[in-house]
């Protein structure tokens, strides 16, 4: 903190870390671990069988792996410096280090946001309109749609990041959570925060509803479409697409709108959800894909395979 005359220049944050722990630190840092390395092999375990096996160079795969480096990225946010907080009470972060984390945070939520609404529309032209299919998926609109939703995540967060770090601060520096993010950062301001508050319900709460329910609108059409499939499997197969996307968009929605829509919730409830949404669903997002979907399971056991024939030639 910079002293300048009567006024306190804040230079850099502390993070009190997730309320209401004591006694528990150790154990919240084993369990936050494992969740953490297990969200890692797994994430990575999705892109390399995708990545090697050939089979699965289609569009949706793709998007697949997309929204696995998202995972891996979102979940790396906020859950190193927590795990340090838990485990050696590290609570400085610096002036940067806070902004860099509500950048990259808002950054890869929104791309993820958009991620999944490209991955709807991916299995609505596939099931709806199975024979132009490839025609309107090619490669170069797949790299385009996602090199689009990385583009406007980058755009959204550095609004919030401009608009929340363009503040004031000059007052308390302890941020009343475990990572830096916009409501718990503009508490500490000592300036009018309605336009930053005003722009994150709007672009993250109103904006991530609307995407909601367009998701689950064009679901309802997937869903027709399957119905008047002839074929059982076929119906099978794509049903147990939809179910796992669907899954993974109510994991992630789900939270982003209970926390952003009422950002005055209690901060029991909204550190839950928060630790649910960073910690939990990006391990959960691998699970569901490979627990339902046979082809990444078998990639999942060819790649296995491979590498322990890899260990046999070797030994």
């Amino acid at each position: 903190i910079f002293h300048m005359g009567n006024l306190t220049e804040v230079t850099q944050f502390v993070l009190l870390g997730i309320p209401h722990t004591k006694g528990l630190k150790t154990i919240l840092f084993i369990v936050f671990l494992t969740f953490y390395l297990c969200t890692l092999l797994g994430n990575l375990l999705i892109m390399m069988s995708v990545l090697l096996d050939s089979r699965l160079h289609t569009p949706m795969y793709f998007f697949l792996c997309n929204l696995s480096i998202l995972d891996i990225s979102i979940s790396s946010v906020s859950t190193p410096k927590m795990l340090a907080n838990l485990w050696a009470q590290s609570r400085i972060i610096s002036w940067s280090g806070c902004m860099s984390q509500v950048f990259f945070f808002h950054c890869l939520a929104c791309t993820e946001c958009l991620l999944c609404t490209v991955m709807v529309y991916d299995r609505y032209i596939a099931i709806c309109h199975p024979l132009r299919y490839l025609i309107i998926m090619n490669w170069k609109v797949c790299v385009i749609l996602a090199a689009s939703t990385w583009i406007v995540g980058s755009f959204h967060a550095t609004i919030l990041t401009s608009l929340t770090f363009m503040l004031p601060y000059c007052g308390s520096n302890e941020v009343d959570y475990y990572f830096c993010d916009i409501f718990p950062l503009v508490k500490l301001a000592c300036a009018n925060t309605v336009i930053i508050e005003t722009v994150s319900l709007i672009n993250i709460g109103v904006l991530g509803t609307m995407y909601f329910f367009l998701i689950l609108a064009s679901y309802l059409r997937v869903f027709y479409s399957i119905l008047q499939m002839a074929s059982g499997e076929g119906q099978r197969k794509a049903v147990s697409t939809c179910v796992s996307h669907l899954t993974v968009v109510t994991f992630f929605f789900g939270p982003c709108v209970l926390i952003y829509t009422r950002p005055s919730q209690s901060e029991i409830l909204v550190t839950s959800v928060h630790i649910f949404n960073n910690i939990v669903t990006p391990l959960l997002n691998p699970v569901v894909y490979t627990l339902r979907n046979k082809e990444v399971k078998a990639a999942l056991r060819r790649l296995m395979g491979s590498q322990k024939v890899s260990e046999k030639n070797a030994n």
